[in-house]
């Protein structure tokens, strides 16, 4: 299908219908009438085909008038094996991503309060299918009402501790390169001369959007079963080693699209409301390879906001000959509305627009 197709131009307005969400203050929108416009046998494949040829679909969902920076969506599309429930492609502003922790909690929480799944209480199991693998989830149940989810998420590993990352403006950083659902770079917070308070947001977005510029450079990564996962997505910072009792905080920086060595309004993004699911499971992995968490503990992990995530390590494996554990994580999600948009070809916008006092520089999405 083609964008002018897609988009109408060929029949009228295309119709989205959505369920509005949060998790831990991350919003969501879980849109369940696209899988018309997906295409592939395997959910990597299916990823493939919406990077490829549906960037008008994220944008239109994710930009003005229809979004806000600090939005993510998620796909809801037939299962790819046998007793799944569905699959799921994530949105994000920076663009399509196999797997993300709050994102699941909110398409669990929309599918079983909806009935997209039938609920069971007071625990419905919940089988999804993702481009880095099959993952389960637990929403436990009262009264109709999701109040927890905990995500069994695909294995997470280390790809290096304390690497040598040389940063524009910030210089050379120990880092953790990490993959968690998605390729992460973590560093602690205090290594920029910062802290994680919401009155550093911008200082914060910039220093990630730096700190990813020089991932996407200096390093290469590949997902050992799907290689087509090949760059670092999101930068986790993060408030250091474990203190004995006490919640250890994160944000993580998404950047709009990504940044410029040549143009430093492009040193941007947004921070992640919640703990971040995929992040956590990351930041898990490289404790564990620290000696700092063991298999079986819980692990706190507070957002910029201070809404809270569980996470605990259940065992460890290998995914394509890597050594790996298997992380799960535990939070909370809210519908918040439903939604149907349309994208009309009459529509001067029908796929969005940007405009700098709240957005980077995208060219491919300004009118």
């Amino acid at each position: 299908m083609t964008r002018q197709a897609a988009t109408g131009q060929a029949g009228g307005p295309v119709t989205i219908d959505a369920i509005e969400v949060h998790a831990a203050g991350e919003p969501g929108r879980v849109i369940t009438s696209a899988a018309g416009l997906v295409h592939g046998d395997t959910m990597a494949e299916r990823l493939a085909y919406c990077t490829e040829h549906l960037q008008w679909l994220r944008e239109a969902m994710l930009l003005e008038p229809r979004g806000y920076p600090a939005l993510c969506a998620v796909l809801i599309l037939p299962p790819t094996t046998p007793g799944a429930h569905f699959g799921m492609v994530v949105l994000e502003q920076g663009g399509f991503t196999p797997m993300s922790g709050s994102n699941t909690m909110c398409a669990v929480t929309a599918a079983v309060e909806t009935g997209l799944v039938v609920a069971v209480e007071p625990v419905t199991e919940v089988r999804i299918d993702t481009a880095v693998g099959p993952i389960t989830a637990q929403a436990q149940v009262r009264d109709g009402k999701v109040v927890a989810v905990t995500v069994a998420n695909v294995p997470a590993y280390v790809v290096a501790i304390d690497h040598p990352l040389h940063v524009p403006e910030l210089g050379t950083l120990a880092v953790d390169v990490v993959f968690g659902g998605q390729f992460f770079v973590q560093v602690p917070v205090a290594e920029l001369g910062l802290r994680l308070g919401r009155d550093l947001g911008r200082d914060l977005v910039r220093a990630g959007a730096l700190i990813k510029m020089a991932a996407l450079e200096q390093l290469e990564v590949a997902h050992p079963v799907n290689p087509r996962i090949d760059a670092v997505n999101l930068v986790m910072l993060h408030s250091g080693p474990r203190v004995p009792g006490q919640p250890s905080r994160n944000t993580v920086v998404l950047t709009q699209g990504e940044p410029d060595p040549a143009r430093p309004q492009t040193w941007t993004g947004t921070l992640d409301r919640s703990p971040c699911g995929t992040g956590t499971c990351g930041r898990m992995a490289a404790l564990h390879a620290r000696g700092e968490l063991g298999i079986g503990e819980d692990f706190h992990h507070r957002s910029i906001i201070d809404s809270e995530f569980t996470g605990r390590l259940t065992a460890t494996t290998t995914v394509g000959g890597v050594p790996a554990v298997l992380p799960t994580i535990t939070g909370s999600a809210w519908i918040t509305g439903h939604s149907r948009w349309l994208i009309d070809p009459t529509d001067p916008y029908p796929h969005g627009y940007t405009v700098g006092d709240l957005w980077a520089p995208q060219g491919t999405t300004a009118p």
